[in-house]
């Protein structure tokens, strides 16, 4: 949570991004994410500050991936991918052998992203959501 701030502040600079400011991407939501799921969730630096961040946790059958984001001048350099590394490594260490990812239709730059790195489009899936009473 000491990074939050400037995690936030990635996230909210990145396109695509599809923030929840009054539920789960909240200070309150982003620390009862990160209490149920210890350790799976990184960042990366540049030595002297945040440049990307990633959400990872899993719902004990499936591991999630949300709001992996890098500062747009530190693209390219695969900063993006040692995060995403450490979040399967956690994901696979805890017997979660699958993970999912959600990413916003026309968001091409992220799918052509994800493509690269070997991840595969679920075909005919629909992503559904109710907002609950709890957030």
């Amino acid at each position: 949570m000491s990074d939050y701030d400037e995690a936030f502040a990635i996230w909210q600079s990145t396109d695509w991004m599809g923030l929840d400011l009054d539920g789960p991407d909240s200070r309150a939501g982003v620390r009862s994410y990160l209490r149920r799921n210890p350790g799976m969730s990184f960042m990366a630096s540049d030595g002297r500050s945040l440049v990307g961040a990633v959400l990872c946790g899993h719902d004990g059958r499936r591991g999630y991936l949300h709001h992996l984001a890098v500062l747009p001048a530190f693209r390219s350099k695969g900063i993006g991918r040692k995060p995403v590394a450490s979040c399967l490594r956690a994901l696979a260490a805890n017997g979660t052998g699958r993970c999912n990812i959600s990413i916003l239709p026309g968001n091409a730059a992220g799918t052509r992203f994800w493509k690269a790195m070997g991840w595969n489009q679920f075909p005919g899936l629909t992503l559904m959501y109710m907002q609950t009473s709890g957030r």
